[in-house]
């Protein structure tokens, strides 16, 4: 038997030659042997592709045994006199025990283990990617059959290797020295599986196969470079099947990003777009600015001249709209073309005039793409120009001429915004607008709170006819609440004492608007009178300190409609019925309009409550890949703002690189970024369908690391009645900027919602009313911006149906409370063990470390918050290096039947047949029961809790009594530490003193009496 360790690669290793470069090689210790890999000079990513086999003597010893991985810094090619002494510095190092190593190469995936420090002070970065499994005898002879037909093949090229940086060629002819296009592949950490379906590097496709290089053991280190053996990796098909949630990891990747380069490289100004735009890739684009014409030259025999300008690049084109009757036209329009898209030498500017049959040539202007000029921000935009047009055959005309700046840019300048990008060219006018990319702010809302006190001298609708109960009804745009009826019932001077709020936007153009109805037979209501109040000061007081507001009484009038008052007539005939109204802005509050788990503002409504910002949050929306969609764009939100990116259209793996920022006032909150497929862009039938959800992503801010930049392929998923579906990957650049830390840390030490949550609060059952008319207002406001974000796109963002019932969330509730208590089962597993003595020796010292706590109580507390401190700083270099994802283990997502994710997304009510609705309301009846069998269960001891001194059992409430007396004797005469000592070392006891017999005091608890024998 034999095992082998398959290296392939590692990723950002700590510079040690002091030009910010290191020569890596891979040292492995396995039961005494030890080998190496090549030395690749001057490469932090280095790529070896090598396999080293080592003898595993003793199979039944193998288990206990550990494989060490080193990562060392070749300092011989430094050629200096403290290498001779030195000859190696350590770049870091991985443990692998060997009880978790693959059986058979088919097991063996490939993982990424981060590479771990020697000492305290040792300085280490980066990761190594290993695949480790073992051979048996037969796989044994095969691979020395390998070796035979590898090394006959390369006999003719060992001449031509390096003879320290060894490696076989790649696909594209190049060696394994200096940098590789393997910088850029993404990089998957321990137990992520780099499988092809799951964003795998390009080394594992089939069209880019690597050779493996084995090196067999040698005698000293290091040894060169020995006799080379190609093992072809297993077929995937042979794979073992991933575990559950694999396919749906958070891949690391290292993209080119002025921000995450080094200081160097960053200094380059080649490598910055912009000072504000470190965080994505730059993106070349050629801008066209068609500005004006004048003077053109009427080509119709009437005279007249419609106008419009096409450019040309290639096979791409775009138009401007067409002016009719115009000969001095002004356009102001801009095109952009991508890098991708620059297909031709020339660019062509042709001015046209618009027919019915064939549009007419009017004139043109070409330019020669190697003399356009470049503009990068911040310099001022690039002035236009008057250029004369010319005929097809080059020759200038007499009359005509148009205003133009061409120049070539990034994503950076001013103009890509409004451009109009080569891709969308040809899409409808009415859709094109919707593919730009756009800012958008959350209206300002505040709670509005009405309280209806009473009513004075209200007088029947009727006259004649005695005065039924009456009721107030209050309205404030689609937001309608209804009183109880007066007491007393029938009374002219009813009274309610009723409070209600209501969710107001600014401007507070919507009136409030108070009836007095007359409740005259069961769903029959007439009104008697109303009024109608601007919710705009100084009609209603806006409340910032949570002082008490002053009453008003208000004249109801009888004879004028909702929107008669509000269009300012006046009732023609005296009313003297009032109304008694408390009303007010209450703007210390902090209006909901998204979960509180993943809120992302949770600031007073009041500016002047609100405290500074401590930090600056800057997303790059990079790229996605493996889309199920081609016409996507991206939608963030953190606090008002929300973003937009351009829709990238005809692409599974567009490419956006546009950067955004926020300011950050709470560092516990959530930046959420979906993915939709744009429909509306499309034109037609296609724009009245809702734009399709992809998928979404959450970032928690306050799992973030301070300046640094996370750049992650972070996976899209989509949970439908079929079952879980991954509909791509989206890359995301994130970093969290702290501006003011004492500010930061203080806020851990602040209530997450203002102090008027907490001193007046609002009830569950209210704050969800007012949770979902709030969605609804920010839905409705951000549909009428131009482009729109649609209500589809801003529900889904705001998860308004994350309180509907599902019984997969109900599971994955469940299991996660039962992680929660897993700790304390463990910790009552040791302590069961101990007073077992499973182990001797650890009894021995926990009676030890018993007797000096007894003894010492002073110790007892500095004791705890020392172990506390131990266990927090040992798990300090375990601590998490990704930002947390959406998990489809936790959330029951893989596992969900059918049938439950059919429940999950049903219509509320539900839209079901009889038998569906009845075989799934018995499946809730059988949960139901058992969840009331365990809350049955809970109440039962509670209650023989309570009966010990409540005398329904007399015979148990008197033993109990004296037995106490007797306690508090002997707890009186004898010190505490006797009593804590004999306490423990009973608990302690061996199991020799122990009986199988339940003990005395759980006899006793058991047969005290409880109130389900009450319970019919």
């Amino acid at each position: 038997m034999k095992l082998a360790v398959e290296i392939s690669d590692a990723a950002d290793l700590s510079p040690k030659d002091g030009a910010a470069s290191c020569n890596p090689y891979v040292e492995v210790d396995f039961d005494g042997q030890r080998q190496r890999t090549a030395t690749k000079p001057a490469d932090r990513n280095p790529y070896w592709n090598q396999t080293l086999v080592f003898d595993v003597r003793d199979p039944a010893r193998f288990p206990s045994l550990a494989i060490d991985v080193s990562v060392l810094h070749d300092r011989r090619l430094l050629q200096d006199a403290a290498s001779s002494l030195r000859p190696h510095t350590f770049l870091g190092r991985v443990r692998i025990n060997a009880a978790s190593v693959a059986q058979s190469p088919q097991e063996a995936l490939l993982q990424r283990y981060p590479l771990e420090k020697r000492g305290l002070f040792s300085r280490v970065s980066g990761d190594i990617a290993l695949r480790i499994y073992l051979l048996t005898q037969n796989g044994d002879g095969d691979a020395n059959n390998s070796n035979n037909a590898a090394a006959a093949s390369m006999d003719g090229q060992q001449q031509q290797q390096e003879p320290v940086a060894f490696a076989p060629p790649d696909g594209n002819g190049k060696s394994g020295g200096g940098s590789h296009d393997h910088q850029d592949e993404p990089r998957i950490f321990r137990s992520v599986p780099a499988a092809a379906e799951s964003a795998a590097p390009a080394a594992t496709t089939a069209g880019d196969q690597r050779r493996r290089a084995t090196l067999h053991a040698v005698a000293a280190p290091p040894p060169p470079p020995g006799q080379t053996v190609v093992m072809p990796r297993p077929p995937a098909a042979a794979a073992a099947p991933p575990p559950p949630g694999a396919a749906y990891g958070l891949v690391e990747t290292k993209p080119p990003l002025p921000a995450k380069m080094g200081p160097r490289a960053a200094a380059a100004a080649a490598a910055k777009i912009a000072s504000t735009y470190d965080m994505v890739e730059p993106m070349t684009y050629l801008y066209v600015s068609v500005v004006k014409a004048r003077d053109l030259p009427t080509m119709d025999v009437t005279g007249a001249l419609d106008p419009f300008v096409e450019v040309k690049l290639g096979n791409f084109k775009g138009v401007t709209k067409h002016l009719e009757k115009n000969p001095n036209p002004v356009w102001r329009q801009i095109f952009a073309f991508s890098s991708e898209h620059l297909q031709s030498n020339q660019l062509e500017v042709v001015v046209k005039d618009k027919d019915m049959i064939k549009d007419d040539f009017v004139g043109r202007v070409l330019f020669d793409m190697t003399d356009v000029p470049a503009r990068v921000p911040p310099d001022s935009p690039l002035a236009p120009q008057w250029y004369r047009l010319a005929d097809r055959s080059g020759e200038k005309l007499r009359h005509g001429e148009i205003m133009l700046a061409v120049w070539k840019g990034t994503q950076a300048d001013e103009a890509f915004p409004e451009a109009w990008h080569s891709d969308a060219h040809s899409l409808p006018l009415e859709g094109l607008a919707s593919t730009r990319s756009k800012v958008y702010y959350s209206p300002k809302l505040a709670y509005l709170k009405v309280v209806a006190i009473a009513a004075q001298d209200v007088v029947p609708a009727e006259k004649g006819r005695a005065l039924a109960p009456t009721i107030a009804k209050i309205q404030l745009g689609g937001q309608v609440r209804r009183t109880r009826p007066g007491q007393p019932g029938g009374s002219a001077n009813p009274v309610w004492n009723e409070e209600f709020m209501f969710v107001a936007a600014e401007p507070f153009d919507e009136p409030l608007v108070v009836t007095v109805e007359e409740r005259v037979a069961a769903g029959r209501d007439e009104p008697v009178g109303r009024v109608i109040v601007p919710v705009a000061a100084p009609y209603v007081p806006r409340n910032d300190l949570a002082k008490a507001v002053d009453s008003k009484w208000f004249n109801l009038s009888r004879a004028l409609t909702a929107d008669e008052a509000a269009a300012g007539k006046k009732d023609s005939k005296h009313f003297s019925s009032k109304i008694h109204l408390r009303l007010s802005l209450e703007t210390a509050y902090h209006v909901l309009d998204e979960s509180t788990h993943y809120a992302s503002d949770l600031q007073p409504s009041a500016k002047k409550l609100r405290k500074g910002a401590v930090g600056i949050l800057e997303l790059g929306v990079l790229s996605a890949r493996n889309l199920s969609k081609a016409n996507t764009y991206c939608v963030a939100k953190y606090g008002a703002k929300w973003v937009r990116t351009r829709t990238a259209l005809n692409t599974l793996a567009p490419r956006w690189n546009e950067q955004y920022t926020w300011e950050v006032f709470d560092p516990c909150t959530v930046l959420t970024v979906a993915v939709f497929d744009n429909t509306y862009c499309l034109g037609g039938e296609a724009a009245s369908k809702p734009d399709q959800r992809v998928g979404k992503v959450r970032v928690r801010l306050s799992t973030l690391e301070i300046d640094r930049v996370y750049t992650h392929l972070y996976p899209l998923m989509a949970l439908s009645p079929s079952g879980l579906k991954k509909t791509g990957e989206l890359h995301l650049a994130v970093r969290f900027t702290c501006t003011a830390w004492a500010n930061m840390l203080g806020m851990y030490g602040r209530p997450l919602l203002p102090k008027m949550h907490y001193t007046h609060p609002i009830s569950v059952l209210q704050l969800d009313y007012l949770r979902f008319q709030a969605m609804q207002m920010v839905a409705a406001r951000l549909g009428r911006a131009e482009p729109p974000l649609r209500r589809e796109v801003v529900e889904y963002m705001l998860d308004v149906d994350s309180h509907m019932f599902s019984l997969r969330r109900s599971k994955a509730n469940f299991y996660r409370v039962t992680s929660l208590f897993s700790g304390a089962v463990a910790v009552a597993r040791w302590m069961d063990g101990i007073c077992k003595w499973k182990n001797p020796l650890t009894t021995v010292l926990v009676h030890v470390l018993f007797l000096i706590l007894v003894c010492y109580p002073e110790l007892i507390l500095p004791t705890v918050f020392l172990y506390l401190f131990m266990i927090g700083a040992w798990n300090y270099r375990r601590r998490p290096r990704k930002p947390p994802h959406m998990d489809t283990v936790l959330s029951h997502a893989e596992l969900a039947h059918p049938d439950e994710l059919d429940e999950e997304f049903d219509t509320f009510p539900t839209s079901k047949p009889g038998d569906v609705v009845r075989m799934r309301y018995d499946r809730l009846r059988s949960v139901a029961g058992r969840v009331q069998t365990v809350v049955g269960d809970l109440a039962t001891q509670g209650e023989r809790a309570q009966s010990l001194l409540s005398w329904r059992d007399p015979r148990a409430t008197a033993i109990f009594v004296m037995l106490s007396l007797l306690a508090a004797v002997v707890l009186y005469v004898t010190p505490f530490q006797v009593v804590a000592v004999v306490a423990g070392l009973y608990l302690l006891r061996h199991p020799r003193f122990r009986s199988k017999q339940p003990s005395v005091p759980f006899n006793f608890y058991k047969r005290l009496p409880a109130k389900t024998d009450m319970l019919l």
